[in-house]
């Protein structure tokens, strides 16, 4: 993840120097990044001279006190191992210079939890990109309680300038994406385990059914599409089946009881106005279309 991270960095003009174990390590990693870049330039997936770009602005540093010091923005990208990363935190913190910020890109681990290894907390905050940084858009920025919020706007703005979409979450355990992802995954386990579907069904109804929508939409402008009176009536079934965790959620139940039941009545959990509704709806299966049109050119991908 971090090698993507500089990969995204060093393509849109930013000097950034490579930290790792060792030099030797680091060295290793710019060679490879390097030349990946080139393969995803070969292929179409990075614009004409992106390659010679990236690597003109990536070094590898002796080490990582070395890779920070004079350092602006500093992206920490070790794994998810929460040892591992307050120990990287503490050596990267004493070595930045004063204003620069720190970005932890850790999975579900608090940011709270974190800053207390960090020398400065003012300036660290969680800074979340997904795998393969650079073609996923979407980036999560986590305050801590402590983060300046010059520095939330100053991390926002850098995010922006790589063509990248911030979201600004709470900082709890998991934060919104892979909270969402993990409770998918674990459901998805307990059908197998139940018997249900093998994981090679339950890949195929995902990826050809919702997820097919989640590839534009969020789950509240797809529930407002459908009818919350309608998810309403299936987490009753649900809920009789499976038991309290599928019980109607109580903002859900709220909305519907005030006749709030999305575009059927104008509102939902988000607020369409009635002149776009004709236009959302169009663009909806317009955009559906060309994803089913894109997916027939790519083809089933290898191996699954």
């Amino acid at each position: 993840m971090g090698g993507g991270i500089a990969q995204v960095l060093a393509l849109h003009g930013y000097k950034v120097a490579l930290g790792d174990v060792d030099g030797e390590t680091a060295e290793r990693a710019r060679v490879r990044l390097v030349e990946q870049a080139r393969d995803f330039e070969g292929s179409g997936l990075l614009p004409e001279g992106a390659a010679e770009t990236i690597e003109g602005n990536l070094v590898a540093a002796a080490s990582i006190e070395e890779a920070v010091e004079g350092a602006d923005y500093i992206a920490e990208a070790v794994p998810e191992q929460p040892d591992l990363k307050a120990s990287i935190l503490r050596r990267v913190s004493g070595a930045a210079p004063c204003h620069a910020i720190i970005g932890t890109n850790t999975s579900a681990i608090p940011i709270g939890e974190l800053a207390s290894s960090v020398t400065g907390p003012e300036r660290f905050l969680g800074v979340h990109w997904m795998n393969p940084a650079p073609f996923i858009p979407g980036v999560e920025l986590i305050p801590g309680e402590e983060t300046d919020p010059r520095v939330l706007e100053r991390a926002e703005q850098l995010i922006q300038s790589l063509g990248k979409t911030p979201a600004r979450v709470a900082d709890t355990p998991g934060f919104v994406a892979n909270r969402l992802q993990f409770a998918l995954y674990k459901e998805a386990v307990q059908i197998v385990d139940d018997g249900v579907a093998t994981p090679e069904q339950i890949d195929a109804v995902v990826a050809n059914t919702f997820g097919f929508r989640l590839a534009l939409f969020g789950p509240f402008a797809i529930g407002d599409m459908a009818g919350l009176d309608v998810y309403e009536s299936a987490y009753h079934t649900l809920e009789k089946a499976y038991g309290e965790r599928f019980a109607v959620p109580e903002a859900l139940a709220a909305t519907v009881r005030e006749g709030n039941i999305g575009l059927k009545s104008g509102h939902g959990f988000l607020h369409v106005a009635p002149e776009h509704k004709a236009a959302l709806l169009s663009h909806r299966d317009n955009a559906y279309a060309r994803l089913a049109q894109l997916r027939t050119e790519l083809g089933q991908a290898p191996g699954l």
